[in-house]
């Protein structure tokens, strides 16, 4: 990563902290304007900007935040440049987060600007949008063929040029496009059966892989420490001001340290007691959590190392069971304190399940299903509850649901949906339907979890053909 590179990250970086914790005081509106300057810097910041921004705005919502006024929408549905345009449109969508129309404009520009990762992420909320319409757009799925062929992913855009195709069947030209589509796809795939190209696609990852280290190492040595030294530094001039606060806090975590920890956690819970805040609790609750998970790392690689180490497996055991007591509580705070975000909502149900609590769990992801992003995944989880519960006929018919919404045939999401329907069948006595099933999943892969043994142990009960 080139020098230049490297500074617009971490000039980023400092604005996606401000916004945060802005996010945390609830000044919503403020918070947007961090992340998109942030953004500025480092227009393709999938993980720390675009995805959090959006979690934003899903929680302005849930506030009753207002929608963009008329001024700012002509004023922002310009841009000389992709980048602007993707910023505008961004801030509109970050006010508005059900007007498709603005995601459309961001997706546009995201792909005229070259950022694939961004523009992935915004194609499949799009999709997914779309999809879930009681009436789907043609164009919009013309859009993301387009969108989805320009970065690559052609197995998605031969999906939105087939959903394209059923809205508007006498188009021709769809038709010679799928076909294209379908070769470029084959030609792509193809490139990896040469051995020439194979060889240098890994060579290309490890020198990725290489340049990526390089950057955790000079952010390590040369910001984390400095890091400390600054917010400690604006912490002590003004130790009530929340942005201090969170500041400190979070550049004593990145040193990833037992005694910085525990600083930090120190500093947020005394905040949380004297001010009353939750936001304080919860960002104390993120980073136990965060290192919780750096211990289990180290836990798990300590039995690897020594398989037969009963002392080493009993820590690991100790861990996981101590990370999962700690999540369950926290994101049911999170809930409590915030019940309209959805995303809590749903990671809270997500816990639940993990702990056999199927009744509570299921109004929950009914209620994370409206976000789009869950929307697949809650309705499974929701199917996998009632399955668990014994309620097989109800699984049945969420799994069936959630496939028919879901467009994409062959992805892990797809399997798992046929997989979890397969199940249901054969546990509510269907051994016919849950083999028709199963036999599908094979075809796909094979290898997919253990649908081999099902498949020959149902044949072998005199299911299906073959039997």
């Amino acid at each position: 990563m080139a020098e230049k590179d490297i500074a617009n990250a971490v000039k980023a970086h400092a604005f996606f902290e401000r916004a945060q914790q802005a996010a945390g005081k609830q000044n919503f509106d403020y918070a947007i304007e961090m992340y998109l300057d942030g953004l500025r810097f480092d227009p393709d910041a999938l993980e720390q900007g675009h995805l959090r921004l959006y979690e934003l705005a899903l929680k302005r919502q849930g506030k009753d935040g207002k929608k963009p006024s008329m001024v700012e929408r002509v004023k922002r549905l310009r841009g000389k440049t992709p980048i602007e345009q993707m910023l505008n449109a961004e801030y509109l969508f970050a006010k508005d987060p059900d007007h498709l129309h603005y995601a459309e404009a961001m997706l546009k520009a995201a792909v005229a600007g070259g950022y694939q990762r961004t523009a992935g992420w915004i194609a499949n909320l799009v999709f997914q949008a779309n999809n879930a319409s009681s009436k789907p757009s043609a164009s919009t799925y013309m859009l993301l063929k387009d969108s989805y062929k320009s970065i690559g992913q052609y197995d998605k855009a031969i999906v939105a040029c087939q959903l394209a195709s059923k809205l508007k069947p006498d188009d021709a030209d769809l038709a010679d496009e799928f076909k294209n589509l379908t070769a470029e796809l084959t030609m792509a795939r193809g490139k990896y059966d040469q051995e020439g190209d194979f060889r240098q696609s890994i060579q290309n990852r490890e020198e990725q892989e290489k340049l990526q280290s390089q950057q955790a190492v000079v952010k390590t040595e040369d910001y984390k420490q400095s890091a400390v030294e600054e917010a400690r530094k604006a912490y002590t001039q003004d130790p009530n001001l929340p942005k201090n606060i969170f500041g400190l806090a979070q550049a004593l975590s990145d040193l990833q340290d037992s005694k910085a920890d525990k600083e930090a956690l120190e500093l947020l819970e005394n905040a949380y007691k004297t001010k009353n805040d939750f936001s304080f609790k919860q960002r104390a609750g993120e980073l136990r959590m965060k290192q919780l998970r750096r211990k289990i790392r180290k836990a798990k690689a300590a039995v690897e190392a020594k398989p037969e180490d009963s002392e080493a497996k009993a820590r690991l055991s100790q861990l996981n069971a101590q990370r999962n007591s700690v999540e369950l509580e926290h994101y049911r705070m999170c809930v409590e304190n915030y019940p309209t975000d959805l995303q809590a909502k749903y990671e809270y149900g997500s816990r639940l399940i993990r702990n056999k609590k199927y009744d509570d769990a299921i109004p929950l992801f009914q209620e994370a299903q409206k976000d789009p992003r869950h929307k697949i995944s809650s309705m499974d989880k929701i199917g996998l509850c009632f399955f668990l519960k014994g309620w097989y006929a109800d699984a049945i018919d969420i799994f069936t649901q959630a496939i028919e919404l879901y467009d994409i045939k062959d992805d892990g999401v797809a399997k798992e949906l046929r997989y979890n329907l397969a199940r249901s069948y054969e546990q509510k006595g269907d051994p016919e339907k849950a083999l028709e099933i199963f036999r599908k999943i094979a075809q796909l892969d094979f290898g997919y979890r253990d649908v081999r043994q099902r498949v020959d142990k149902l044949r072998g009960q005199g299911a299906g053909p073959g039997s």
